[in-house]
């Protein structure tokens, strides 16, 4: 069945080429790439998502290395002060 699909897809995207849309023929090759690879090939790899780390990315997501702690938040009530007391003036 999903070769049969496939196929109309195709007659479709090829269609679209003749009538020169390019941009349906496009989403349409991307979706046959979709449904040829399937969710059974494996791939730890995820389809981008647009604008989730910002322009010029292909990050998806931060991850931090091996190991890292992330570091204690500094108080803002002792943060410049001296541990001691008063500061003399």
């Amino acid at each position: 069945m999903n070769n049969d699909v496939i196929a109309a897809l195709e007659t479709e995207m090829a269609r679209a080429v003749a009538d020169e849309d390019f941009e349906i023929a496009a989403a349409l090759r991307d979706r046959i790439a979709a449904m040829r690879e399937g969710p059974s090939t494996g791939s730890m790899l995820r389809r981008q998502e647009p604008g989730k780390m910002g322009l010029g990315t292909d990050q998806q997501a931060y991850i931090p290395p091996e190991g890292w702690v992330k570091p204690r938040r500094p108080d803002p009530m002792t943060k410049g002060h001296k541990p001691g007391g008063r500061r003399s003036t």
